[in-house]
């Protein structure tokens, strides 16, 4: 693991491949961490990827500030940025599951030009997502959990508790590797992760279109995401977009279904 200072923080970042292979930034989500990719980079450093994962904001121990404000999208969506100047890369090709696809769909959507091609996991663009929120009850239903979370203190609280037992049922035992659950209770880790929702702004709905080639991986078995949003998440691709389906696999695509996944994101690295 590699430390990158970004500002005045200081990310862990997992990097493997050749030095001159192509630039993939790979940015994990909520409760994960960078470990998340690691069924993924093999295949794409076998087709000549440059593999460059950040443990992100709150993730990183030197990069947990306390405060919600430290939190929000534009702040997250900087030090990806931030992240590619200290690399001295002009542009990457960005892929991203469930937050840390947020991150990539406004980090796509508001700075193409650093951003090559686009892959998206489980969760669609911000204002597909938000339509669903709030005009599919499916959709309603699924995202109750956010209002725990959006207390980040309180979360922390009850979401550790016995061995987090709570956390590990609101994401599956078997998904949530006791890696990750060690990582989060450290203490104030889970507040900081939480914060993410906490710093949550309708704006997120108001997110232009992306004008970068595009690639978005759903799963039909996912609990969190349910199909309205998934299936309008096109309309909010202005550039050659792909919408792929998984038949069967949960919230997890990066460690459920690697395979399909990698060869989805060397497609679309490759059709550019």
């Amino acid at each position: 693991m590699s430390e990158v200072s970004v500002g005045a923080y200081v990310f862990e970042v997992a990097m493997a491949g050749p030095s001159d292979g192509v630039p993939v930034v790979a940015l994990h989500g909520f409760p994960q961490t960078n470990a998340s990719w690691r069924s993924v980079t093999p295949g794409l450093v076998a087709a000549g990827c440059r593999v460059i994962a950040p443990n992100q904001r709150g993730y990183s121990p030197g990069a947990r500030p306390l405060g919600v404000e430290h939190y929000r999208i534009e702040q997250l969506t900087g030090d990806i940025l931030g992240l590619l100047d200290a690399l001295d890369l002009p542009s990457a090709h960005l892929v991203g599951h469930d937050w840390g696809a947020v991150v990539a769909w406004h980090l796509a959507a508001e700075h193409p030009d650093r951003v090559r091609t686009l892959t998206a996991a489980s969760v669609p663009h911000s204002a597909a997502f938000n339509w669903a929120i709030r005009e599919d009850p499916d959709q309603q239903e699924r995202s109750q959990y956010f209002g725990l979370l959006r207390e980040p203190e309180k979360a922390e609280r009850v979401l550790v508790e016995n061995d987090a037992q709570r956390l590990r049922a609101m994401f599956g035992a078997e998904s949530l590797d006791d890696e990750y659950v060690r990582h989060l209770t450290v203490p104030g880790a889970l507040t900081a992760a939480s914060s993410w929702y906490a710093a949550m702004t309708r704006e997120f709905a108001n997110l232009p279109p992306v004008t970068v080639p595009t690639t978005y991986v759903w799963s039909n078995g996912d609990t969190a995401i349910g199909r309205a949003g998934a299936e309008r998440c096109g309309e909010f691709v202005d550039a050659p977009y792909r919408f792929v389906e998984l038949d069967g696999i949960s919230h997890w695509i990066p460690e459920e279904a690697p395979g399909e996944l990698t060869a989805e994101i060397v497609a679309r690295i490759d059709s550019v």
